[in-house]
């Protein structure tokens, strides 16, 4: 007996031990999941083994198809993301024994994923065990950070820095809740593209991205999805006349989708597009079994991921697809759910609290929200830009208009240039773009400077009451890397009102946000005398730009833009959207950069602290004719804001006119100054 037990105990350890030198049979990622995956106590309503719903089968096959190379899945709530998340990893893992990494917005929710998620499926999928040893142990392989796997491991990292990006080299990538991420991580890029690098050199690279959807314009997992080769919804076969479609939520007046009766939200049925029939959920059910995912270029994948062309054929894999996915697919959720929420969230909206049915749109319908975002159309700005707003008539020469009576410059410092704005005021808190500029240089060099300064200094304006205007005064971001030269710079020139200023993005009081005295570190040598720094209200000025650009009537408050604006300038003031962002301090709604440019509307908000810094609006009818006078100019009558501060009594100093030898701004020297400092707007950088 002692003999034969120890042959069994020998038995055993060689199959451990020639086990590391076997090859699995191959299973697809679909295969794999039915026959191991588990839903655990933790993270789900019933504990059990996992069967794969209809439309979640192609998902899990398309992630696990090494033809495939990224997967976006943009989804509502409710439809089983993160069992296939968490099944792919465990595929990768004990399947594939590949290295792969998952991102989460942020380091508590990564932490939270992991102890609510993903050690759980660790601890109950049984087939892990022997490839996870350190699971039931305290151990360096076994961390929020780290899993470690025999043949492979699993990096966990949170999305704000771009640190955690870094020092990795994966085979497969995933990144949970796209859409709550940074668009632009530490100045580096989107996050999308930082985990791409991880990738390179991988034999099969694999991405996957999932999200629920945010605001139309700003959301991150949109923006993805819309790249893709393939968009896919998926498509049943109406029970009543044969004709594939997919559950939409349609709408009052459309011809397909969800319809009730009143508030009655169990008469709900969907309305097929073809036939124009009614269908209910448990006829839906019974046909989801045959469906397919049908895609924006015609091709199909069934649930087996066998991706097939217009006509049928079978054809080779997309490299880059997107699903698209939403509550009325899950057989866990009633319609009539659906619709009640939808009907509670309609009321609470029409008596003007929308969170919840942005809410609804997010996480039920799985779409973006199109009510929230504040946003400068582009097409709209240059419908309104003034073709012959600064040409005087008879003379055919660029002027400052009648009613323009003091220049403000907001200027931005960029690692190779600096770039400035210079915005004409008048009463009634009307503007007008009269100049754009850029210096190249390094901002750490004398050189730059010196073209600022006689720019800012020097620069005269003709004005159409036949006068030549100065610039008043100027506003310098004092942000990014070129700190110590603009306070250096403002120092200098606080005669001559040059004001350094920084962005405060959220928590602002007003635009103009009060100011601090700062020290100066410039080139190692210790000023005593430091400089003030003003800290502008970034929002508030971009919201009271906002406004403005809505005002039609010339007038008071009206923006009058040039015509000879290039599309790059626009494109830069037009570049923001205000939106709900994820801060360290919560959830805010601030205005956001959709692109890597945007120098002229931040130019233009540093002009606007520089009116709110001197009180332009404050300012009386005295104060203003005091400078047309100053200019020859005639004051055009224009109604004024019906919220016209109380006057004050300050006086104005106009600058001194121009000096013989000092350079006028004619039409032909603005153009050569265009022409060579700021050939990129037109197109060649």
């Amino acid at each position: 007996m002692r003999v034969q037990a120890n042959r069994g105990q020998i038995a055993r350890a060689l199959r451990r031990g020639l086990a590391a030198f076997g090859a699995p049979a191959p299973l697809t990622l679909r295969q794999w999941a039915e026959r191991h995956f588990y839903l655990s106590a933790e993270s789900s309503y019933v504990e059990q083994h996992w069967q794969a719903w209809p439309f979640q089968r192609a998902i899990l096959s398309c992630i696990g198809n090494d033809d495939v190379q990224e997967v976006d899945i943009l989804k509502s709530a409710r439809v089983g993301y993160t069992k296939i998340l968490l099944a792919a990893i465990g595929f990768f893992a004990q399947h594939k024994q590949r290295n792969q990494a998952l991102w989460q917005p942020t380091d508590s929710d990564r932490d939270e994923f992991v102890k609510t998620e993903l050690d759980p499926m660790l601890r109950d999928v049984a087939v892990m065990h022997p490839i996870f040893p350190a699971r039931l142990s305290r151990h360096k392989d076994n961390t929020l950070l780290i899993k470690k796997f025999l043949g492979g491991v699993l990096h966990l990292r949170g999305g704000k820095s771009a640190g955690n990006y870094r020092r990795i080299s994966i085979g497969v990538a995933y990144l949970d809740e796209f859409s709550s991420f940074d668009p632009d991580i530490d100045g580096e890029g989107d996050p999308g593209t930082l985990a791409a690098k991880r990738l390179e050199g991988a034999t099969f690279p694999k991405m996957v991205i999932g999200s629920t959807p945010k605001e139309k314009g700003t959301c991150l997992m949109e923006k993805r999805a819309e790249s893709a080769q393939a968009r896919y919804e998926y498509h049943i076969a109406c029970p009543h006349c044969g004709g594939h479609h997919a559950l939409t939520w349609g709408g009052k007046d459309e011809t397909h989708g969800f319809k009730w009766v009143g508030r009655d939200a169990d008469s709900v049925r969907h309305l097929c597009p073809h036939c124009s029939v009614l269908i209910t959920q448990a006829e839906y059910l019974a046909a989801a079994e045959s469906g397919f995912w049908y895609g924006s270029d015609g091709s199909t994948i069934d649930q087996d991921g066998v991706f097939r062309d217009r006509d049928g054929v079978i054809m080779a894999a997309h490299e880059h697809i997107a699903f698209h996915v939403w509550t009325a697919y899950s057989p866990a959720v009633q319609w009539s759910e659906i619709v009640q929420a939808f009907l509670d969230a309609y009321e609470k909206a029409e008596k003007g609290d929308g969170a919840e049915l942005k809410t609804f749109w997010n996480t039920t319908l799985g779409r973006t929200w199109e009510g929230a975002v504040e946003k400068i159309e582009l097409d709209e700005l240059k419908r309104r830009a003034e073709i012959e707003a600064f040409a005087l008539p008879g003379r055919g020469e660029n002027v400052v208009p009648m009613d323009c009576l003091l220049l403000l410059t907001g200027l931005d410092t960029q690692d190779n240039r600096i770039e400035a704005c210079t915005w004409g005021f008048g009463r009634g808190s009307q503007m007008w773009t009269v100049d754009h500029q850029i210096f190249f240089g390094n901002p750490e060099e004398d050189k730059v400077w010196k073209d600022v300064a006689q720019y800012l200094f020097e620069s005269r304006f003709v004005h159409e009451g036949g006068q030549q205007m100065a610039i008043y005064a100027s506003a310098i971001d004092s942000g990014g890397h070129h700190t110590n030269a603009v306070y250096e710079f403002a120092r200098k020139n606080k005669a001559r009102r040059v004001f350094a200023v920084r962005g405060r993005p959220f928590g602002e009081k007003s635009i103009n946000d009060g100011g601090s005295m700062v020290d100066i570190d410039w080139r190692g040598r210790r000023v005593k005398k430091g400089v003030v720094l003003w800290h502008v209200g970034t929002n508030l000025a971009k919201d009271l730009l906002h406004s403005r650009l809505k005002i039609e009537r010339e007038g008071a408050g009206y923006i009058h833009l040039a015509g000879d604006l290039s599309d790059e300038w626009f494109r830069q003031f037009s570049g923001e959207v205000r939106a709900t962002r994820k801060t360290a301090t919560g959830s805010r709604t601030i205005w956001t950069a959709m692109r890597k440019r945007v120098e002229a509307l931040d130019c233009t908000v540093y002009a606007l602290w520089l009116e709110a810094r001197l009180n332009l609006q404050r300012k009386t009818d005295a104060w203003w004719q005091a400078l047309a006078d100053k200019l020859g100019a005639e004051l055009v009558q224009h109604d004024e804001p019906p919220d016209e501060p109380a006057p004050t009594k300050q006086e104005p100093k106009q600058p001194a006119p121009a000096k013989a030898g000092v350079s006028v701004s004619t039409p032909a020297r603005r153009a050569t100054r265009r022409a060579a400092s700021s050939s990129y707007l037109r197109g060649r950088r």
